[in-house]
């Protein structure tokens, strides 16, 4: 019997999750859920000694397969918001049909559960995920993690990019955010997987130290770039037209903006101390993370 599986491994988390317990853990004793055996990453793992299973969150049977003999489950959402309603259910009923243990699902902070709230649209099926979890009989952690630091780059593009307009132009009026690297709660996610036990029937909330605005982080990106960089925050009609005029997919432009009301309505500015207390130790600053995208 394997002890854990890790679902989503050719993904950034669930890679980085890997990567953080076959430290400790052989990799002979970890499985991991691929959609397909022939890509670069499986047989990547495959060589390195993995376990090596095959599924799709939209096969529920081939999931009940590849799910034999597991007993902790790290259950990474999926990032197809459309269709993680039946994913997620897909995973969880084949998850209790090959009688999984424990699953640690990586869930998502926030404070207004409202179909009101800026991002209903994402964290719906997170909250009828956790709702599924602990109405099964199955032992459960839920992660929720704030916004990935990530996101930031993501949203205002590379250091050429950053340079050349010298502007964060973001509709999040003033709104401060928890922001923690994605290999901080990779991190994190590795601890729990690694002593199961004392984390069974738990919620952690899964974010960095400070939660800061916009403006803070323009200076930042000021400071490492030894550039002015300013910060605006549009109107929702402006930010929709300047973002077309650049050539911005609809569907972006819909995501970045329901993630920016979130910011600025206080999703996720929550400073729980969650995240340290798994690491042990203090996680990475917003700053040291900035650093290594824009310096």
């Amino acid at each position: 019997m394997n002890t854990f599986l890790i679902t989503g491994a050719t993904g950034g988390l669930g890679s980085s999750v890997i990567k953080a317990l076959s430290k400790d853990v052989n990799p002979n004793d970890i499985a991991v859920l691929v959609r397909d055996a022939q890509s670069e990453k499986a047989k990547e793992y495959k060589a390195q000694g993995f376990d090596l299973r095959i599924a799709d969150y939209n096969d529920a049977d081939a999931l009940t397969k590849a799910f034999q003999g597991i007993e902790v489950l790290y259950f990474v959402s999926a990032n197809d918001i459309f269709s993680r309603d039946a994913q997620h259910k897909n995973v969880i009923e084949a998850a209790e049909k090959a009688k999984i243990k424990h699953v640690i699902y990586t869930s998502a902070g926030r404070k207004d559960e409202s179909q009101e709230s800026p991002v209903a649209a994402v964290m719906d099926a997170h909250i009828k995920t956790e709702k599924w979890l602990q109405e099964s009989e199955m032992l459960y952690t839920i992660l929720r993690h704030n916004l990935y630091a990530e996101v930031i780059p993501m949203f205002l593009g590379d250091k050429e990019s950053l340079l050349n307009s010298k502007t964060v132009f973001l509709p999040t009026g003033d709104g401060e955010t928890a922001f923690a690297s994605r290999n901080d709660l990779a991190e994190a996610g590795a601890v729990v997987l690694k002593n199961h036990k004392a984390h069974q029937n738990k919620i952690y909330t899964l974010g960095g130290l400070e939660a800061v605005d916009f403006t803070k982080i323009a200076a930042i990106l000021s400071e490492i770039t030894r550039e002015e960089i300013s910060y605006v925050s549009p109107d929702v009609d402006t930010f929709k037209t300047t973002m077309t005029s650049y050539g911005v997919p609809e569907d972006a432009i819909g995501m970045m903006l329901s993630f920016s009301l979130g910011i600025a309505q206080g999703e996720f500015d929550s400073e729980r101390k969650d995240l340290e207390k798994l690491l042990g130790r203090k996680p990475q600053t917003l700053k040291s993370f900035l650093s290594e995208v824009y310096a």
